[in-house]
């Protein structure tokens, strides 16, 4: 529940802002373009840059619903946010490329499959949808 990631001290309250939710949808299209430009040169990046993508789309969700990620753990918070608002097999998808994304950019680089960043990009477009007809 919301007040529950509030309690956590994952997220606050934010007064509406349609600008903002609209710059962050623009940027999760944006991530998405580009993350399908660079697959077939880079698939570490453009997995990285597909979550990001969904990343900011979960961001439009939480300014739409009138909060913002809070404390350390932000990406941690919107992916949290967002899995109270999609199908639980979304929410699945979303964490396992927060987590595959964090060991790419931190622990291993190369370790992207080809068809692991297809997939991820495959899903960063579903998953921006999805969020998109919630807002």
């Amino acid at each position: 529940m919301i007040e529950d990631l509030e309690r956590e001290g994952l997220i606050k309250r934010l007064p509406y802002d349609k600008k903002k939710v609209d710059d962050s949808l623009a940027l999760a299209y944006r991530d998405l373009r580009t993350s399908r430009t660079i697959l077939p040169t880079d698939r570490d990046w453009a997995y990285t840059i597909a979550y990001n993508a969904v990343l900011q789309a979960g961001r439009a969700l939480m300014f739409a619903k009138g909060y913002r990620p809070d404390g350390a753990s932000q990406h941690i918070a919107v992916v949290k946010f967002v899995e109270l608002f999609v199908e639980p097999h979304d929410a699945i998808i979303f964490d396992r490329m927060r987590r595959k994304r964090h060991s790419s950019v931190y622990d291993t680089a190369g370790s992207i499959s080809e068809t692991e960043a297809e997939s991820a990009v495959g899903h960063a477009e579903h998953l921006i949808r999805k969020i998109e007809e919630i807002i």
